[in-house]
């Protein structure tokens, strides 16, 4: 009677698990799942950034008004990245390698330099940094964060439009991205 028991929560466990995946990666809830897994990594690349700077003596504490900061920038870029791959599947729709191709080389000379350019102007925005300060950020640590990104994201992204369906990209993205926020939040606070 009790292994009985046991197999009906198990099976209202997995049941509650398929509807919560199933609602948060359906249409209707998509963007507020990518937006929701953006803000999170970004928020956690840039606290394990901070650890590291603490453990090496760079800093003397977590700065949270920071992480919170890189947390709001996640929000920026997953919107940018859930309407850039609703726009790459649907004017590009297939998994012939032509076409996964196609779709890495516009991600990286297009959706690259939007998504580093929408960072530093989200960062410059709530650090209050006059137009003049975000332009010169961007023109002296954008190219790192760009130089990065092709070394990470041409076979990370085959891979996410080879095998991915469209609404597990931003899931995916930022999955292969935690490593990269945190370069991304060393390239942003160190000079």
């Amino acid at each position: 009677m009790l292994k009985l028991a046991r197999n009906i929560i198990k099976l209202d466990v997995i049941r509650n698990v398929r509807t919560i995946h199933e609602k948060a990666f359906g249409k209707k809830f998509l963007l507020i799942t990518n937006v929701g897994i953006s803000l999170s990594l970004s928020s956690l690349g840039d606290f394990l950034e901070q650890q590291y700077e603490i453990y090496t003596n760079e800093i003397p504490n977590w700065d949270r008004q920071r992480t919170s900061h890189m947390a709001i920038s996640g929000v920026s870029v997953g919107v940018i990245c859930h309407y850039w791959y609703l726009f790459l599947d649907y004017r590009l729709p297939g998994r012939q390698i032509k076409t996964v191709v196609t779709k890495v080389v516009l991600d990286q000379m297009i959706c690259s330099p939007v998504y580093i350019s929408a960072f530093f102007v989200t960062l410059g925005i709530l650090e209050n940094k006059s137009k003049r300060e975000v332009i010169d950020e961007i023109k002296e640590k954008a190219w790192k964060l760009y130089a990065a990104e092709w070394t990470v994201w041409p076979v990370a992204q085959f891979v996410n439009f080879y095998w991915l369906p469209t609404k597990y990209r931003v899931f995916y993205d930022n999955t292969i991205s935690l490593g990269y926020d945190v370069f991304t939040s060393r390239v942003k606070h160190n000079d």
